[in-house]
C-alpha cells in the first residue's frame, strides 16, 4: 500500500482509537475491583461474575443489536435500523478509523454502562436475571439513548446537545437505571432497622476500592482524550488534563467535606468524590478551560456526599454509590457544559440556550433509562425472581449461586451475616452513620 498524507493519518488515528479502546475495555477491571473492594466478602466473587457477564454477554448483545440501533440509519431521529453485526449501512459516521477500531471503542462504552448497574444491584440479585438484564441494557436501553444524542440523525444531536464522551448518554444513562433496578430490587435484608434507621455494613476490602479506581482513573484517559477518535487531535491533551484535574478536585472535597462534616475523611468517599468528578467532566472536557474543570469536580465533590446519605436516607440501597456517582453527576456534568462551555456557555456569554437545551437532553435520556430499566427489572421480577432468598442473602451469593467462595481458608463467620438482623438494636450507639452506603464504619460524634 502506498504510504501517503491521508493513510498516515488514518493509521496514526487507528493506532490512537484501538490503544484507547483497550484503556476503555480495562475499565471493567476497575469495576470489578471496586465494587468487590465495596461489598462484603461472601459476595465479592458474585460481583466480579456480574461484571465478566457485562464483558461477554454485553459485547455480544453490542455487536448483534446494540450498535446498529446505536448507530444505524434512522429517519425519525429516535433508533437506527441498520448495521446490525457490521453489516449493511450506518449513518454518517466520517471518521479516519476503520468501522472495526470505532465499533471496538464504543462496545467498551457499553459494557461500562452495564457495569455501573451491578455494583448497585449488589448482594441480593440472583445472577441469571442480571445476565438478561446486561443484554438488553446493551443492546437497546444504552443504544436507544446514545443514538438520541450520538446517531446520524438522532433528535437531541439535532437540537444540538453537547455530549463529548458521556456525563449524559453514559454515566446519567448508567446512574438513573441503577436507580430503577435498586428501587424494586429493595434493600439488602441487613441494612435498615424496624425503626428505619441505617445499619452499616462495611467494606470488605478498601484496598481492593481503591485499586479498582486507580484503574478506572487510569482508563478514563482512554475513556475522554479517546472520544476524538483521532491522535492527531492536539486537543487531546487539554481533554486528558481536564479528566486530571476534576479528578483531583472530586477527591480532594471528598476527603475535605467528611472531615468538615464527620470530623475524620471519609476513604469511601475520597474514592467517590473522585470518580464523580471524572463522570461530571467527561460531557463537557473538550469544551471547557481547565479552571472550570476543577470547579465542575469541586462541585462534584459536594454532591456525591449529599447523594449518598441521600439516597441512603431514601432506602434506595446502593453499597457502591453508583447513583450519588454517575446518575447525580453524570446529570450535573450535563448541565455543566451549559455553564462552562467556552462556546455557548452561559459564563461565555452565551446565553441560557445551551443550557436548555442539555436540560432537555439529559432529562430525556435519564427518564428513558429509568423506566426502561424499571420495566424489566418489574417483569423479571414477576416471571423469574430477581432477589435471592433470605438464607441464601444471609450465607452469601459467593458459595449459593457459584458454589465456591471468593476466599478459603478464612472462618465461616467472615462469609456469614456480615451485619445484624434488620429488627435488632443498631450497633454502636452514639456513632453517626456517616458514609454506610459504601459501607465504611462510621465516625464517632
Amino acid at each position: 500500500m502506498e504510504v501517503n498524507a491521508a493513510t498516515l493519518a488514518s493509521g496514526i488515528d487507528t493506532v490512537w482509537v484501538l490503544l484507547c479502546a483497550a484503556l476503555v475495555f480495562f475499565m471493567e477491571a476497575g469495576f470489578a475491583f471496586l465494587e468487590a473492594g465495596f461489598i462484603q466478602a461472601k459476595n465479592s466473587l458474585n460481583i466480579v461474575m456480574k461484571v465478566f457477564a457485562d464483558s461477554t454477554l454485553g459485547m455480544l448483545s453490542y455487536f448483534i443489536i446494540g450498535f446498529g440501533i446505536m448507530f444505524g440509519l434512522d429517519k425519525a431521529g429516535l433508533f437506527g435500523s441498520s448495521g446490525f453485526m457490521l453489516s449493511g449501512e450506518l449513518g454518517h459516521i466520517q471518521y479516519r478509523v476503520p468501522i472495526y477500531a470505532f465499533w471496538l471503542f464504543q462496545a467498551a462504552f457499553a459494557m461500562a454502562v452495564a457495569s455501573i448497574v451491578s455494583g448497585a444491584v449488589a448482594e441480593r440479585m440472583k445472577f441469571a436475571p442480571y445476565m438478561f438484564f446486561t443484554v438488553l441494557c446493551t443492546g437497546i436501553i444504552y443504544p436507544v439513548a446514545g443514538h438520541w444524542v450520538w446517531g446520524a440523525n438522532g433528535w437531541l444531536q439535532q437540537l444540538g446537545m453537547i455530549d463529548f464522551a458521556g456525563s449524559a448518554v453514559v454515566h446519567a444513562v448508567g446512574g438513573w437505571s441503577a436507580l430503577a433496578a435498586v428501587l424494586v430490587l429493595g434493600p439488602r435484608k441487613e441494612k435498615y432497622n424496624c425503626d428505619g434507621s441505617i445499619n452499616v455494613i462495611p467494606a470488605h476490602n478498601l484496598h481492593l476500592a481503591f485499586l479498582g479506581t486507580f484503574i478506572l482513573w487510569f482508563g478514563w484517559f482512554g475513556f475522554n482524550p479517546g472520544s476524538s477518535l483521532s491522535g492527531l487531535d492536539m486537543n487531546i491533551a487539554r481533554i486528558a488534563v481536564n479528566t486530571n484535574l476534576a479528578a483531583a478536585a472530586g477527591g480532594t472535597i471528598g476527603i475535605l467535606f467528611t472531615m468538615f462534616r464527620w470530623g475524620k475523611p471519609d476513604p469511601s468517599m475520597a474514592i467517590n468524590g473522585a470518580l464523580a468528578g471524572l463522570a461530571a467532566v467527561t460531557g463537557g472536557c473538550a469544551f471547557i478551560a481547565p479552571a472550570s474543570a476543577l470547579a465542575i469536580g469541586t462541585v462534584a465533590g459536594v454532591l456525591v456526599v449529599l447523594a449518598v446519605s441521600f439516597f441512603d436516607q431514601a432506602k434506595a440501597d446502593d453499597p457502591v454509590g453508583a447513583i450519588a456517582v454517575h446518575g447525580v453527576n453524570g446529570t450535573w456534568g450535563a448541565l455543566a457544559v451549559g455553564i462552562f462551555a467556552q462556546d455557548g456557555g452561559v459564563l461565555y456569554g452565551g446565553g441560557f440556550h445551551l443550557l436548555g437545551v442539555q436540560t432537555l437532553g439529559v432529562a430525556a435520556v435519564s427518564l428513558w433509562s429509568f423506566a426502561a430499566t424499571a420495566l424489566v427489572f418489574i417483569a423479571l421480577k414477576k416471571l423469574v425472581g430477581i432477589r435471592v432468598g433470605e438464607q441464601e442473602e444471609s450465607e452469601g451469593l459467593d458459595i449459593n449461586e457459584h458454589g465456591i467462595p471468593a476466599y478459603t481458608g478464612l472462618a465461616p463467620s467472615m462469609f456469614g451475616g456480615g451485619g445484624h438482623h434488620q429488627c435488632e438494636p443498631e450497633l454502636l450507639p452514639g456513632m453517626v452513620n456517616s458514609m454506610s452506603v459504601t459501607g465504611t464504619w462510621p465516625t464517632t460524634k
